[in-house]
């Protein structure tokens, strides 16, 4: 003999109340085989209701036994559960339960998602049954679009759209009008002489009689039952083979139809959802501009560093700045220079010299710096040829007057009469010179960068203006791949062997540009550390907001877990969800910060911010995983729901 269909012995059900209980079923002994078609009537009140939810797995009894198909079920885990609702169950519920951002071919085709069945064969069987029921022509639209006769077909649709075996109908005709409702179980009847077994609860007794067995409860027990369970005839043309998708396929499947939804989510509620993504887009913008703007700086400090030599040591007679002696200190001469330019780590060297003198031209005059210059001295120094060209190995050589001036000095010489200084004759002193070439502006050691310059040979200045031939200074450029405190200690100790002691100090002005850089870095750090937190303040704001979703959807989450959805599809969907509102304030801030540059551009300030995809990438980065951190919590609960309390 086969075992029954679905089969409940002594079945308990009970609800906390106060400091005890209120038992809603009282030791329930209930036997339905396959083919059936069972009434289940009773008052309000009477836990009818309740009895479908046990028997469609949505709730769990406190004691006693359900099988299903012999099948024990109080052991089954939650995911086991959710496969039996798919493949056994189907659910027409009395206020349809539809969800609205989907069409009635969507509707339909959600059991059939869940179980892993292709677009195509889930499209073409939605399709059928749609048609079927005659809805045709209203496969595209959504719920609000029907009337309640046509959502209830729709619900019967997905009800079978998996091929289950049990039709578990809840007040099917409740809210429809007479004509609606005979209809609804027109169609009911037609399913049970296909063999499907049909449970309906209610309370119209006219209802009730389309049914062969009426079990009547009332107070948490059967207090009678019209028939005895008996086999069915053979199910009629029911299609019995279900193909299903490979798990990858079918896990895709899902994760596109969780995509879709959260997309739908998003844009049925607009607004919140910008105002969600508000702290995100001011924090990954304030992340991105501030980084940005730190890099800008640091950029712009940098050129203004260069000015005084990338990478370069520069070599000054004496002790350090301030000695009084170092005036006497003849020893760094131009064979030093020439030493220096023989090692290998060294890329260029210029010595230099240096006097104040009154610089004219016509009747106009000036005080002016007169600096001796080797042929490496603007290539050492970096400086931005204006106008014309620099002097060479032989105006050294051959003591040239040949001069080249810093722009402050041509506008200071040249500026009223508006002449191109380039091929004019000024007096440096007594000392004529004819100028060749125009350069930027530029920082002088620790002078100030507004004194105006004259560049001549080194060893025209020596003979023409100071009459020695020590020098100011010796300035070394290093090698780009040699690190220069290496280079500094190496200087020093060939140096020092050259005079026999230490009577010389060096500058190193990759130190200023190390500290200048370290302390940028330290500050855009620091800032960007406190625009962060606007990007955890965005999290805790995306947290509460799909707490308020998950306490809006509880009736979708319900129809979902219904039709077969794992606690893992529920959790999914609203962690995507959250990561949407995330990713796509992310790209809203990079956005943003894009804008923000611009606009200072714009400015015309002369300082740009300057972007890089390193923070860029972080930020977005980084707001997906607070999306999906903040997020956890409130998909974890929507996944933890039980079903009959998310539909109730």
């Amino acid at each position: 003999m086969t075992s029954p269909l679905l089969s409940l012995q002594k079945l308990r059900r009970e609800y906390p109340s106060g400091d005890g209980s209120t038992v809603v079923l009282h030791d329930i002994d209930l036997t339905i085989n396959e083919g059936e078609f069972v009434a289940i009537v009773g008052a309000s009140g009477s836990g009818k209701s309740t009895l479908m939810n046990i028997l469609g797995l949505l709730d769990r009894p406190n004691a006693g036994t359900y099988r299903i198909s012999g099948r024990e079920t109080s052991s089954l885990d939650n995911d086991a559960l959710s496969a039996l609702r798919r493949e056994h169950f189907g659910f027409i519920f009395q206020r349809y339960h539809l969800l609205g951002e989907l069409s009635a071919a969507g509707n339909v085709e959600m059991p059939a998602i869940y179980a892993g069945r292709s677009r195509h064969e889930r499209q073409e069987r939605a399709g059928k049954l749609l048609d079927r029921l005659g809805l045709s022509d209203r496969k595209h639209h959504r719920p609000g679009q029907l009337s309640g006769g046509q959502q209830q077909r729709v619900s019967i649709a997905r009800a079978l759209m998996n091929d289950p075996d049990v039709i578990l109908a809840d007040e099917p005709t409740g809210a429809l009008d007479k004509s609606s409702g005979d209809e609804v179980m027109r169609i009911l009847d037609e399913l049970h002489r296909e063999g499907r077994t049909i449970i309906v609860v209610t309370h119209d007794a006219n209802v009730a009689a389309r049914a062969a067995r009426i079990v009547e409860i009332s107070d948490g027990r059967i207090i009678s039952d019209s028939g005895t369970a008996g086999s069915s005839e053979e199910p009629k043309g029911r299609a019995t083979a279900v193909h299903v998708s490979g798990r990858f396929r079918a896990g895709l499947d899902r994760l596109g139809e969780a995509f879709s939804m959260a997309m739908r989510a998003l844009g049925a509620h607009r607004m919140r959802s910008f105002l969600t993504m508000l702290g995100i887009i001011i924090g990954i913008a304030s992340v991105i501009s501030v980084v940005a703007l730190g890099t800008g700086t640091q950029k712009q400090v940098l050129e203004n560093i260069s000015s005084l030599g990338t990478n370069t040591l520069e070599i000054f007679p004496g002790s350090g700045f301030g000695d009084v002696r170092s005036e006497k200190v003849k020893t760094l001469v131009v064979g030093d220079a020439d030493a220096l330019r023989s090692l290998s780590y060294v890329a260029g060297v210029t010595p230099t010299v240096s006097t104040s003198t009154t610089a004219r031209f016509g009747a106009i005059e000036a005080n002016a710096l007169v600096n001796g210059v080797g042929r490496d001295y603007f290539e050492v120094k970096g400086s931005k040829l204006v106008a014309g060209r620099v002097f060479d190995e032989s105006g050294v050589s051959t003591l040239s007057q040949d001069a080249v001036i810093d722009e402050n000095t041509a506008k200071a010489l040249f500026g009223q009469s508006g002449v191109d200084p380039v091929g004019q004759v000024i007096l440096a002193g007594s000392v004529p010179c004819r100028v060749i070439g125009v350069i930027a502006s530029q920082q002088g050691g620790f002078g100030s960068n507004d004194n105006l310059s004259i560049y001549l040979p080194y060893t025209s200045v020596q003979t023409r203006f100071i009459g020695s031939t020590s020098l100011r200074s010796v300035t070394v450029r290093v090698n780009d791949s040699v690190d220069s405190q290496l280079a500094e200690t190496a200087v020093t100790d060939f140096l020092t062997k050259r005079h026999g002691s230490r009577d010389f100090f060096i500058l190193n002005t990759d130190d200023i540009r190390k500290t200048i850089t370290s302390t940028t870095q330290t500050l855009t750090l620091l800032v960007a550390a406190i625009a962060l937190i606007s990007l955890i303040v965005g999290g805790i704001g995306v947290m509460n907001i799909m707490l308020v979703s998950v306490s809006e959807r509880v009736g979708e989450i319900g129809v979902r877990m219904a039709v077969g959805a794992r606690r893992q599809d529920i959790l999914r969907q609203f962690l995507i969800e959250a990561g949407l509102v995330c990713l796509i304030g992310g790209v809203l801030g990079i956005l943003l910060a894009f804008g923000f540059g611009l606009a200072f551009s714009a400015l015309g300030s002369g300082f740009s911010l300057v972007f890089s995809m390193t923070p860029i990438v972080v930020a977005v980065v980084s707001s997906c995983a607070i999306g999906l951190i903040f997020g956890y919590l409130p998909a974890r609960n929507a996944s933890q729901l039980d079903p009959v309390v998310a539909l109730s």
